[in-house]
């Protein structure tokens, strides 16, 4: 079996692995629905008093909501597979080194299809609903199809940068005895600068500016705006420079994380 068909199988296995959980799914969408409705009627309150005292159309700032709640389980900053931190905390890696492939890609892979499978579950339902939702609750469409063709686009990379963020986590938990305070951290963290608790453009300018230019900003914050038309031209050029930087980043000082690790790993135990 060749190199690449190897690590699709276990995105195939993984991923309908992960498609039978659907009783969690539901229960996951009633929360969505609820908390996005909260979001939104909460910034509807702000926006009838000064509507133009916002850098977001209103509009923009629904769709950006909703897109938040379809694709949570994509890019959740504080999911992570416990089988993975349970497999470095008790030695069981060496079990996983056995394997004819490389650990690096191998949780790559499994981590990838986890989010997308959970993904896959709870979009559909969310999107569907939130274009039949009445104004100015409902999603609209996106300007045109290129700028879908790009959304879809910086969705995958957005992806990948994600899940290159929290191999870096697994690969620094080989140095700790408990991975709890790097979860608690890079969660805290990842969750507001990527603009998942509040949208980055209603930070102070200089603030925005700055979180703008970290990896954070490349996951959610960008496919988001660019659906939404919060951001054009020259904006979304550099946005996906940026992304295509901090992926290809992150992805090698992984690796490099993970390839020192598994060099001075010792386990012990017969």
């Amino acid at each position: 079996m060749s190199t690449l068909a190897k690590y699709r199988s276990i995105f195939r296995i993984r991923f309908i692995n992960g498609l039978q959980y659907r009783l969690a799914a539901l229960a996951g969408l009633s929360t969505q629905f609820f908390w996005g409705f909260m979001e939104i009627l909460l910034y509807k309150a702000f926006y009838q008093a000064n509507p133009e005292a916002f850098p977001m159309e209103f509009s923009a700032l629904v769709s950006y909501i909703w897109l938040q709640q379809a694709f949570l389980t994509l890019y959740m900053s504080w999911y992570f597979d416990g089988d993975i931190f349970e497999a470095i905390t008790s030695g069981n890696v060496a079990y996983e080194l056995c394997r004819p492939m490389n650990l690096y890609l191998f949780w790559f892979t499994r981590s990838m299809a986890s989010r997308v499978a959970k993904a896959a579950l709870r979009c559909l339902p969310v999107l569907v609903i939130a274009f039949l939702l009445p104004e100015p609750f409902h999603m609209k469409l996106p300007v045109n199809l290129p700028i879908f063709a790009l959304f879809l686009v910086t969705m995958g990379m957005a992806l990948l940068l994600m899940v290159s963020m929290t191999m870096i986590v697994y690969g620094l938990t080989f140095y700790t005895l408990s991975p709890l305070g790097l979860r608690m951290i890079f969660g805290s963290l990842s969750e507001f600068c990527s603009g998942a608790l509040i949208p980055l453009p209603f930070l102070p300018d200089r603030i925005q500016k700055f979180m703008e230019f970290l990896p954070f900003a490349s996951a959610q914050n960008l496919p988001f705006r660019i659906y939404s038309g919060d951001i054009a031209g020259m904006e979304i050029l550099w946005g996906v420079l940026l992304q295509i930087f901090w992926t290809g980043t992150l992805i090698a000082l992984g690796a490099l994380i993970f390839q020192n690790a598994l060099k001075r790993a010792v386990v012990q135990g017969g």
